[in-house]
């Protein structure tokens, strides 16, 4: 099993930017694709990110690229999410995910997690 922790969700105005923190624990394996997702109320879940600890590759969803950016600090088992001109569609709750695959699957990584995190809000102002 493993557990996941996020962070550094908050209020911000339009424009504006924040990072957000998944921590994850050590677990059975040794790789993992950890995802980010977001989902606000009354909408469906969306696949925000994606990120290989194995591959080191890298996906993001139509409606982010370009302002969002995922990064890995392997030593602190923490995999960031930085999001840039944030804008009033980004508000949601975000949560982080392990999938027990070492690999985020070219055109599907947005259904993959296993364990996920209990989320973080994210409030953007206009």
């Amino acid at each position: 099993e493993v557990q996941l922790v996020e962070s550094g969700g908050g209020l911000v105005e339009e424009g504006g930017s924040l990072r957000l923190a998944c921590t994850y624990s050590e677990g059975i394996f040794d790789s993992y694709a950890i995802v980010w997702f977001r989902q606000a109320p009354g909408k469906e879940r969306e696949g925000v990110s994606c990120f290989s600890t194995l591959g080191r590759t890298t996906y993001y969803a139509d409606s982010v690229k370009g302002r969002f950016t995922i990064a890995s600090d392997d030593a602190k088992r923490t995999v960031f999410l930085q999001m840039n001109d944030l804008k009033p569609e980004d508000a949601a709750v975000y949560f982080c995910a392990a999938d027990l695959s070492p690999f985020c699957h070219s055109g599907s990584w947005h259904t993959q997690g296993h364990y996920w995190g209990q989320g973080t809000q994210v409030t953007v102002s206009s």
